[in-house]
């Protein structure tokens, strides 16, 4: 396919445990404009035959030692032929069958430059946790992620023309990054908010190494996107809101 609407694109390393539903999931959307680009790292399991065995004709992989996750979805966006990027990772899904096809109608009806949808939290099983504690906002502006990562990477759908690449200086938050600098590459007109779940989201966990990691690259972002002021105010909000969902939990 050499100009389909989407260019979906999966990251993987040593992921055959969790990559089936996610090439499941893929190979029964409704919409068939699109391509499948998997990118995987060099894995040392059954990743890539895994991938072969559960992938269409649409599907193209590339495998190779890479310098992490934001380096391989560079390489997929180089790869991508298609007009809107769509990140799908191992052990993540759409939330239905005809999921794509809500996205092609808001990309043909709108040419919208960012088409966007909430998302669940599942587990192993695909058995739903939780929805994720950030919404997409109604209207998405610039201002709008300086209140965190409102919309999960996954259901953030972007015209491939107005995405930069990511920044590898980071290593957690690159895609915090990504995201708002997309946004500054359009308009609210341009948006398009599809009010409904879209994605269903691994929840793979998270060292608590890395949480600080990420907790701190996010602050470098926000401040360097919105300054240090509204990133220390926004930091010091999330707080009571990180202990009612450890109390939740």
């Amino acid at each position: 396919m050499e100009n389909p609407l989407f260019s979906i694109i999966t990251i993987t390393f040593n992921a055959a445990a969790e990559l089936q539903p996610t090439m499941e999931s893929v190979a029964g959307q409704t919409c068939r404009d699109f391509e499948h680009i998997l990118v995987d790292g060099a894995s040392r399991d059954n990743t890539v035959a895994l991938a072969r065995e559960l992938g269409g004709d649409n599907l193209r992989i590339i495998s190779e030692r890479d310098k992490g996750l934001y380096d391989a979805m560079n390489k997929g966006m180089r790869m991508a032929r298609g007009k809107y990027l769509i990140f799908l990772n191992a052990g993540d899904s759409f939330s239905a069958h005809d999921t794509l096809e809500h996205y092609a109608c808001a990309a043909r009806e709108y040419d919208a430059d960012i088409i966007y949808g909430d998302t669940l939290i599942v587990d192993e099983h695909r058995q739903v946790i939780r929805r994720r504690h950030l919404s997409a906002p109604e209207v998405l502006t610039f201002e709008s992620f300086s209140e965190g990562m409102l919309i999960c990477h996954q259901a953030f759908v972007v015209k491939k023309s107005i995405a930069p690449e990511y920044d590898l200086k980071y290593r957690f938050s690159a895609d915090y990054d990504w995201t708002v600098r997309c946004i500054r590459n359009t308009t609210p007109e341009k948006c398009h908010n599809l009010h409904e779940v879209t994605i269903h989201y691994l929840d793979a966990g998270m060292t608590e190494k890395n949480k600080v990691a990420s907790l701190r690259e996010r602050f470098e972002v926000m401040s360097n996107h919105y300054g240090r002021g509204k990133a220390v105010a926004r930091h010091l909000s999330f707080i009571p809101r990180a202990i009612a969902r450890k109390i939740k939990s």
